[in-house]
Parts: C-alpha cells; sequence; structure tokens
C-alpha cells in the first residue's frame, strides 16, 4: 500500500531504526509511547487491521507474538510483566490501518482489560 506509513517504514521508504528485522517483521520504538518501554512489531505484509485476517496468516501472526516475546526478553520487561495490544478499528482505539502489535513494560500499567 503505497500510502500507508507503517508499509513505508517496513519496507525502508521511510527510514527508522529497526530494533529487530527478519523477512516477516519489523519491530521499532513507538514515536509516542505511554511507558518507558513502548515497541510495535509490525508484519512486512499489510493487512489493515486484525478483524482482516485470514487462516493464511496464522503463522504470520504467531511470529508476531513470539518476537513480542523476545523483544520484551531483550529489553528487560519479561520479569515483572508487561502488555501486548492489538488495536482493532476505530472504537478499539486503531489510528493506522496495518496491524501491529504494541509491547509496552517497564513501569506498572494502571489500564486494566477484564
Amino acid at each position: 500500500m503505497d500510502n500507508c506509513i507503517f508499509c513505508q517504514i517496513s519496507s525502508g521508504k521511510i527510514p527508522s531504526q529497526f530494533l529487530y528485522e527478519d523477512a516477516d517483521l519489523v519491530v521499532i520504538n513507538d514515536l509516542h509511547p505511554v511507558a518507558p518501554v513502548h515497541l510495535l512489531v509490525i508484519p512486512k505484509k499489510h493487512i489493515a487491521t486484525l478483524a482482516d485476517i485470514s487462516e493464511s496468516d496464522q503463522s504470520l501472526l504467531g511470529k508476531i507474538m513470539l518476537v513480542a516475546k523476545q523483544m520484551a526478553d531483550k529489553t528487560g520487561i519479561s520479569e515483572k510483566g508487561f502488555k501486548a495490544v492489538f488495536n482493532v478499528k476505530q472504537w478499539g482505539g486503531q489510528s493506522i490501518y496495518h496491524i501491529h502489535l504494541h509491547v509496552v513494560g517497564g513501569a506498572p500499567l494502571h489500564i486494566h482489560v477484564a
């Protein structure tokens, strides 16, 4: 998608410091962090929302979760805990329509979803 900022970032058209990169994913720091550690795990494949995934995306989604765990370990937030959040569509707080997982930690987080 030519006008998708995450497609442009993941393809290198917009320079960004990748904390992790492989053939399927990149990880960057969020530009507007809500905690000391706030990472975005972004697939290179454009999928607008989590509501748009299909069975063919199953391994990609598993990889997103695995890389999130690895990055939480690497940044030192695993031991005390962290949040891993997909925002989905308008009411779910999604502002960029390209799926991405927020990995947030490094301080007590007081947002609870039961």
